[in-house]
């Protein structure tokens, strides 16, 4: 993405190379409905009219909504005060093909989202994350704030919200393999906690698929764009009808590898 829209920009403003700077990086087939990027400007169009100029040079997968000046100072990651991201799970039995490009398809059983809902709260605050950060981070220190946390349920499809300071490596992905773990009744709380507690990385293995996942939004603390540019631009699934798996009173009779995607080989640590 960051390459496609480098060369749309040189395109445009062939004065000087253009390099794109965006408030944060995510995995390939992870979405971005608020992405924001920054870049600077030599030539003659003005800011109002970059979004038009830009998407006539696009591919239909990525479109600007907005564009603004800011001042010289200004950084597209390192002026944010925060990122927001959305987990859409469908927990319906019969796949659709409309929610896949968008969702996590659990199925086997019912998630029970008071009990993933309970594990996910004692998250919020500053703590050390260690135990939900991929290998390979180039981060000083695993500590980050999660500032908000939600879990709607609405029929057979969950949707989860995180909005943090700033988040870690495959942080959310990590964090929500072990969240349907503990819905699907085969993680206890108790151990969901002592993991993140204990910064215990080589015990979380698995990692949600990239396409239920999608960054919001970024905030700063002055609006700079038009609210409909930036605020909740991904649409939200409503199902009509209802195909709920049977609920798991207890530890469900379930695989214990996941049909997830493995994120690193971390091991104990050693000393």
């Amino acid at each position: 993405m960051q390459q496609t829209l480098e060369e749309a920009l040189a395109v445009l403003d062939p004065a000087r190379p253009t390099t794109t700077f965006a408030a944060g990086r995510t995995d390939a087939g992870v979405h971005a409905a608020g992405q924001v990027v920054h870049f600077d400007a030599a030539g003659p169009i003005p800011p109002a009219r970059w979004p038009k100029a830009l998407n006539g040079r696009l591919p239909a997968t990525i479109r600007v909504r907005a564009a603004v000046a800011v001042p010289n100072h200004w950084h597209a990651c390192f002026s944010a005060s925060y990122r927001r991201y959305r987990y859409t799970l469908y927990n319906g039995v019969t796949p659709n093909l409309f929610l896949a490009p968008w969702s996590w398809h659990r199925y086997r059983v019912r998630l029970d989202e008071a009990r993933m809902n309970a594990v996910l709260q004692e998250l919020r605050g500053e703590h050390d994350f260690s135990a939900f950060q991929r290998a390979g981070s180039r981060r000083a220190n695993a500590i980050t704030t999660l500032q908000d946390l939600r879990l709607e349920r609405q029929g057979d499809l969950l949707v989860v919200e995180l909005q943090a300071s700033g988040f870690l490596y495959g942080m959310v992905r990590l964090l929500m393999g072990q969240l349907v773990a503990v819905g699907e009744g085969r993680l206890a709380p108790e151990t969901f906690r002592r993991r993140w507690q204990e910064r215990a990385r080589w015990e979380v293995k698995e990692a949600a698929p990239p396409q239920g996942l999608c960054l919001l939004r970024v905030g700063y603390p002055e609006e700079l764009f038009p609210r409909s540019a930036w605020y909740d631009c991904q649409p939200r699934f409503q199902l009509e009808s209802q195909d709920s798996p049977v609920e798991c009173g207890g530890p469900c009779d379930l695989p214990s590898k996941e049909t997830t995607e493995p994120l690193g080989r971390d091991g104990p640590p050693t000393g």
